[in-house]
């Protein structure tokens, strides 16, 4: 079994029962007393972060994971289908396994499922840039230019964001799936 030592950053261990992606961990020893190490841990259900101390060189479950790139097909209610590229079996994943990035998944690209303990799904890892193209549009107050203004738009995946006031119908915006945010620079193509 692991051990305290074998602690890495972003691995995924059972602890407590549920699964934690390690945020951080460092090791203590205050002077005569025992060694101790420091994590940081993430919940991967719950999101919730936690602090907690053990003992230096305890047993800790490192839960193995698999990542397989699969094709996004399309979303069924709140649920999303993907296809094994090699099997084309397809399984339904709920948006809430999936979090916020699943609003710029587009059908047909592809993204990483994460699986643990003989084939349960862990979370889906979405492209942490994604192109889309702008489908409506509001206008800008015109005249508005003392400050950076921005209007929200809607993609083509059916998600609203902010971005600049020059931004129209039919431009394709990159995105970071991580913050929700268009990079403001990057117009790719203007319609």
């Amino acid at each position: 079994m692991a051990t305290t030592s074998d602690l890495r950053t972003n691995i995924i261990i059972r602890y407590n029962g549920q699964l934690h992606r390690v945020v951080e961990f460092h090791h203590h020893a205050p002077g005569n007393w025992r060694a101790m190490v420091i994590m940081k841990l993430k919940n991967v259900q719950t999101g919730k972060v936690i602090e907690d101390r053990v003992r230096a060189g305890s047993d800790i479950e490192i839960v193995r994971v698999d990542k397989r790139t699969m094709q996004f097909l399309y979303r069924d209610g709140d649920n999303y289908v993907f296809m094994d590229n090699e099997t084309f079996e397809q399984i339904e994943i709920p948006g809430d396994d999936i979090g916020e990035p699943a609003q710029f998944l587009k059908d047909g690209e592809p993204a990483d499922v994460l699986f643990y303990d003989d084939n349960k799904i862990l979370g889906v890892e979405v492209p942490f840039f994604v192109t889309l193209e702008v489908t409506e549009s509001a206008t800008a107050l015109r005249g508005d230019t003392a400050t950076n203004v921005t209007k929200g738009v809607t993609l083509e995946t059916g998600a609203v964001i902010l971005v600049p006031a020059f931004v129209n119908q039919g431009d394709m915006v990159r995105v970071d799936t991580r913050t929700g945010q268009s990079l403001f620079g990057e117009l790719l193509h203007r319609g």
